[in-house]
């Protein structure tokens, strides 16, 4: 079971810059811990947690707002984290994969596609899609539920606090791949099952 950003993309520098700059624009006032408690956040989550941060539209127009920068950011490019496509690849000649994503569908498939790894997954979850976000364990839930299989039996691989906390939740074994400029807490990490250096140690071999 994979997420998406951070792990498969190197997404977070730019849902950053967008956001910050989308908040700055609109009368918000950007944090120090803003875009750490964004991580993992649902699309209605984060949307309201900015236009808590001061910015002068409904949450409604700030989801869409940003999604639709986001979305012509990766048209011009999806940042693909190294060996992404080739883990993914790898991992899938053996076994049945999902994933489960707080990205908005729309970036989610468009992500997929212009890697060429739609197919590669069984079932794909955005949190849209579930009540709550991460750190909470329904997204990958709802992607075991999709598979039909026991999320007990799975493992996820991760990279932020809160994705290693939502799939240690649903039961699942967690190996984390910790992003350079955003590293997990300690307390975070401590849940993981194993710990990457990269995409590239991540091989069959590794799982149950």
């Amino acid at each position: 079971m994979f997420d998406l950003d951070g792990v498969l993309v190197d997404s977070e520098p730019v849902w950053e810059e967008v956001r910050r700059a989308f908040v700055a624009e609109h009368g918000g006032t950007w944090q120090p811990d803003t875009q750490s408690r964004l991580m993992g956040m649902s699309t209605g989550e984060w949307a309201a947690y900015l236009h808590e941060l001061g910015v002068r539209l409904s949450p409604d127009e700030i989801a869409r707002g940003v999604v639709d920068q986001m979305a012509a950011r990766y048209r011009d490019e999806v940042p693909l984290m190294p060996g992404a496509v080739e883990a993914v690849r790898r991992l899938a000649a053996g076994r049945v994969l999902g994933l489960a994503s707080s990205s908005p569908r729309r970036l989610i498939d468009v992500v997929l596609d212009a890697a060429g790894l739609a197919d590669c997954f069984a079932a794909t979850v955005s949190t849209e899609e579930v009540e709550r976000g991460k750190p909470a364990p329904d997204g990958y839930l709802e992607a075991a539920r999709r598979m039909e299989v026991d999320p007990r039996g799975c493992v996820a691989v991760e990279d932020s606090s809160n994705g290693l906390r939502s799939a240690h939740a649903a039961g699942m074994r967690v190996i984390a791949v910790p992003h350079p400029r955003y590293p997990p807490a300690p307390d975070a990490l401590a849940l993981a099952w194993r710990v990457l250096p990269d995409l590239a140690a991540l091989t069959p071999d590794l799982l149950p």
